[in-house]
């Protein structure tokens, strides 16, 4: 459960447009975020550096504050990985490059035990591997090299290398599955399903494919459709007549396309104070519950993409009222059994029993954490699949047993928005090109599981990446896809040499035209981390929060190219012609939301006028907003203190929100809307 950019006027070229779709996964702020950005980082003095070589230990002690070096010699596109053993130390692990400025990997992993880390390296030369204790941390570490070769060429060792990060009897595990023509290319598994009862992942293990599931209950919602009991054009009240009515209708297709206006049921609970991230508990019926007390919808069906988990688990509960079977129920007779997926299930709850099922592990303070999965996902995921059985479904797509080839074509053609914008996602899947080949696909992340699933229909082949690591990157899948799919693609420099026809010229940019970009945009993924963007001159520039600002180099009239940093920003028009969206293009795209204004803080006096308690009555909740040391301060009961950073007038972002205040006729503060990425405007009224 991820974003996507709304694109309009001055989008980026339709390519990058359908990359975004790579990214929708399920769920809360995932970790690979918070690694993206901090790739951003710079290190200081790189002395006394101690080599390393490959098997050897290094035992080394930190007192706060302080930093250990280490250095390798690496030749072109290698592969390196080593593994720091937090002893009574949590450490916090980069790679640098050969200018001892460029980052080219980092760690984030748990506060004790073994953490690893890999990185290929863009360039021969020698790197530097620097140790950091956590802020307030002391203690002792040892550090393995325990990899330093070339990048394998082979696809099946190439993907053996690039899952050893996981394959240990301490770490999370992971699995990979390649299939053309019906034939399996390449299957194994990785590292353990249980930490606590010492089960190695296997092949046929139970995993929670998080939102890769919404393919199937797009399909679901198809399969009624063909039998006649619904239409996708039904107003949703037709099957679920509680609903409330809306200024606009609401239809099926709008659920199964991410365009119906509904709040982010996962967003929305998070304004309450629950702590997903804890196990606090969802019941399906919860939903319902949230549409009903939503006052407006946030956008007309079918003006604008924005993924919603509300949507799909509407989607199950037609499918339920429709068939007269509970969803797990009816999924299971019309499609897993039917065709031979005996070893899937959707999971009711996260109290349900999954037999054979891996559990999902995200870093702790000491050492991986068992964190469970979301309640209410049935729908938008919850289901659990192994690798045999996902691609006996998407061979399905090909020759098509259960439902119609009608359906699949129809599930992968690109939405169409009102305005005539391509969303780059059908039903249920995400549809674009991996270098000249037809790519159709859909990521899912719970709490800590991760999957991949791509299918490439012109060659009738496939790839799924399953993983119970809340670090795992499954964007590997595309990785791996053009190593055993070579042949069937465009080779990089042709790829490399159409993107250059008629490529921009840096020198033909108006540098005035970036003041419309200027200014502070908040990840939706993770808002607390802001990126500030201003101009010198003919020099632009990007700041990270809390990091150096870096160059960027226009790479046409809305892109522009991070310097030193693989990294790319794409800035979005509004019809109006005003700018209040960017995407951050670093190991997958991350849309941000403008929120422009003031760089300065208000004056004590000021901040005073924002002072007082709040309540929200469509999700019943507090908010209390204090002053501290000059700043403000936002406080909910179950969610952690965060300083509130001014932006334009009477706005002001902080502990993953953004905060609109409202005055009335006298210039008095009366309340605040709250918005959090997917949720948008949930008003709050001041009660002292």
């Amino acid at each position: 459960m991820s974003d996507r950019p709304n694109t309009t006027l001055n989008s980026p070229p339709r390519r990058i447009l359908r990359a975004a779709s790579a990214l929708r996964a399920v769920t809360v702020s995932l970790p690979f975020v918070a690694v993206t950005v901090s790739a951003l980082l710079f290190a200081g003095d790189l002395s006394a550096q101690t080599p390393l070589s490959v098997g050897r230990t290094l035992s080394g002690s930190f007192s706060e504050g302080d930093t250990a070096r280490y250095s390798f010699e690496a030749g072109e596109d290698y592969f390196v990985l080593g593994e720091v053993d937090q002893v009574s130390a949590d450490v916090d692990v980069r790679v640098l490059g050969p200018d001892g400025e460029t980052p080219w990997g980092n760690s984030s992993g748990p506060g004790r035990g073994a953490e690893r880390f890999a990185v290929r390296p863009p360039e021969a030369g020698a790197y530097t591997v620097e140790l950091t204790p956590s802020e307030g941390e002391s203690g002792d570490y040892t550090v393995t090299l325990l990899r330093l070769e070339p990048l394998e060429t082979d696809p099946e060792k190439l993907t053996d290398q690039l899952m050893s990060r996981y394959d240990g009897e301490d770490s999370p595990g992971a699995a990979v599955q390649v299939w053309r023509d019906g034939e399996t290319l390449f299957s194994s598994a990785y590292g353990m399903a249980n930490l606590g009862y010492g089960i190695p992942f296997a092949t046929d293990t139970r995993t929670n494919i998080g939102s890769t599931s919404k393919q199937f209950t797009a399909f679901a919602i198809m399969l009624q459709a063909e039998r006649g009991l619904l239409s996708l054009d039904d107003d949703i009240r037709k099957h679920i007549p509680e609903l409330p009515e809306f200024d606009h209708t609401i239809s099926v297709r709008h659920l199964i396309t991410h365009t119906s206006g509904l709040r982010e049921f996962l967003n929305l609970t998070r304004m309450t104070g629950r702590r997903l991230d804890r196990g606090d508990w969802i019941d399906r019926s919860e939903i319902i519950d949230i549409v009903q007390r939503q006052p407006a919808l946030q956008n007309e069906p079918g003006a604008e993409w924005n993924y919603n988990n509300t949507a799909f688990g509407l989607a199950a509960v037609i499918v339920e009222r429709t068939s007269g079977q509970d969803f797990p129920t009816f999924m299971r007779d019309n499609v897993f059994e039917p065709l031979g997926m005996t070893r899937t299930l959707v999971r009711p709850s996260p109290i349900h029993i999954v037999p054979e099922m891996s559990e999902g592990y995200t870093p702790g303070p000491d050492g991986f954490l068992q964190i469970g999965d979301l309640g209410g996902a049935a729908g938008a995921g919850g289901m659990y699949s192994t690798l045999d059985d996902l691609q006996a479904w998407v061979e399905n797509y090909a020759n098509a047993r259960i439902g119609s080839a009608g359906i699949f074509e129809e599930m992968m053609t690109s939405y169409v928005l009102s305005d005539g914008e391509e969303t780059g996602y059908g039903y249920g899947l995400s549809v674009d090109q991996q270098r000249g080949l037809r790519r159709v696909s859909h990521g899912g992340a719970d709490v800590a599981h991760r999957s991949m699933l791509a299918y490439y229909p012109e060659i009738n082949a496939g790839i799924t990446t399953q993983s119970n690591h809340a670090g795992f990157n499954s964007a590997v899948a595309y990785e791996l896809a053009e190593a055993f799919f070579a042949d069937a693609m465009k080779p990089e420099d042709a790829v490399a040499e159409e993107a250059d026809e008629g490529a921009f010229d840096p020198a033909d940019y108006d540098p005035e035209d970036f003041d419309d970009f200027a200014g502070r945009y908040a990840l939706d993924e993770t808002p607390a981390f802001i990126l500030t963007f201003t101009r010198e001159d003919d020099t632009f520039y990007a700041e990270p929060t809390g990091q150096p600002r870096l160059a960027m180099v226009p790479t046409s009239d809305s892109t522009f190219a991070i310097s030193r940093v693989e990294a790319t920003i794409i800035f979005h028009r509004g019809e109006d012609g005003t700018v209040s969206r960017m995407t951050l293009d670093q190991n997958g795209l991350h849309p941000g939301t403008r929120v422009p204004g003031a760089e300065e803080g208000d004056d004590p006096e000021a901040l005073a006028d924002f002072e007082g308690r709040y309540f929200s009555d469509e999700i019943e909740t507090f908010f209390e907003i204090v002053q501290a040391d000059g700043e403000l301060v936002m406080k909910q009961r179950r969610l952690d203190d965060a300083t509130l950073e001014p932006g334009q007038p009477d706005t002001f972002s902080g502990g993953g929100f953004t905060f609109r205040f409202e005055r009335d006729r006298n210039d008095q503060v009366i309340g605040f809307y709250l918005s959090n990425g997917r949720t948008r405007d949930v008003r709050f009224g001041r009660v002292r």
